[in-house]
């Protein structure tokens, strides 16, 4: 038995099988009830259903009982389901004078008032276990984010010594896919659509986003516009993250650039170093950009 669970007393498996002998009148629909409230119905064939119900209902829950590293849940459900039970029109047609009725519901009424308390006792348990299981696995995925972010960081490291700009550009498309995806952002790699060519797409807060990523100078202003462009000319809602890794000029920032946010290398070791999430920067950066206009506020500038 769980141990810190609320067990089921006695006087409640007393309550038990003197509803569950008397809410039926015949034996096949009791055996029915029986093998459909328990998750392990194999037992139910294994009781000599030749004997009288209250025979039939003693062995079974004294088998139950007794072994209840099996079937404690079991007997939960039963107790449940007799506490529950409200449907007497089987026993109408053998109940003349309504006294097997009377008796069936004083006997559910009982198994009722006994384990008042009893389920909601055992489901606020459920609740704080599962809030334990929930924190633990927060934990090991914090832990499991970092170690990731670290492996990332390597791989940004290296990237950042190749010399080979063009190679170094479809590396940080990569680099990228994966960063994205371990925020659960749902990117996607580069493609080409009516011959322009994207570098990514992700999704945040239900709304799609187009990627550009830039690994060899500051971005101008004719870079800004085309990739605003491409953007623009897609669908309706579509925004744009522009990912330069060395900045952008002064002079390309402007208040026509409606549709982009930028991020730069400064950001990314931000994320990298686990100062904040993706998620929280894209979000302060789109919030900044609605209020201002500010495309470009990397993080030094966010939180000054």
């Amino acid at each position: 038995m769980m141990e810190g669970k609320k067990k089921i007393s006695p006087q409640q498996i007393v309550a038990v099988k003197e509803a569950l002998s008397v809410i039926y009148w015949r034996k096949e629909d009791l055996q029915q009830f029986i093998k459909l409230t328990l998750d392990n119905p194999t037992i139910v064939s294994t009781i000599n259903w030749n004997l009288t119900k209250r025979e039939v209902v003693k062995e079974l829950i004294h088998r139950m009982v007794s072994r209840m590293d099996i079937y404690e849940k079991d007997v939960i459900n039963l107790v449940f389901a007799v506490s529950d039970f409200t449907d007497f029109e089987n026993l109408s047609y053998w109940d003349e004078d309504g006294s097997k009725t009377k008796k069936a519901k004083a006997a559910v009424n009982n198994v009722r008032n006994l384990t008042k308390g009893f389920f909601q006792t055992n489901k606020e348990e459920e609740d704080a276990k599962a809030r334990k299981i929930k924190a633990e696995q927060s934990v090991k995925k914090a832990l499991s984010l970092e170690e990731e972010l670290s492996q990332l960081k390597n791989e940004f490291h290296n990237i950042a010594i190749n010399k080979n700009f063009h190679q170094r550009g479809f590396q940080l498309e990569k680099f990228l896919y994966k960063l994205f995806l371990l925020f659960d952002l749902e990117p996607k790699g580069s493609f080409k659509i009516n011959g322009e060519q994207i570098d990514g797409a992700f999704t945040f807060q239900n709304t799609d986003y187009l990627l550009e990523a830039k690994w060899a100078k500051e971005v101008n202003r004719s870079d800004l516009a085309t990739f605003c462009y491409k953007v623009e000319s897609k669908f309706k809602n579509a925004a744009g993250l522009l990912i330069s890794i060395d900045g952008v000029t002064k002079e390309a920032i402007s208040s026509d650039f409606k549709s982009i946010i930028i991020m730069d290398g400064v950001d990314l070791l931000a994320v990298l170093d686990h100062r904040i999430s993706l998620s929280d920067l894209l979000f302060k950066k789109r919030r900044k950009a609605s209020e201002t206009g500010n495309i470009y506020a990397n993080f030094t500038t966010l939180f000054n």
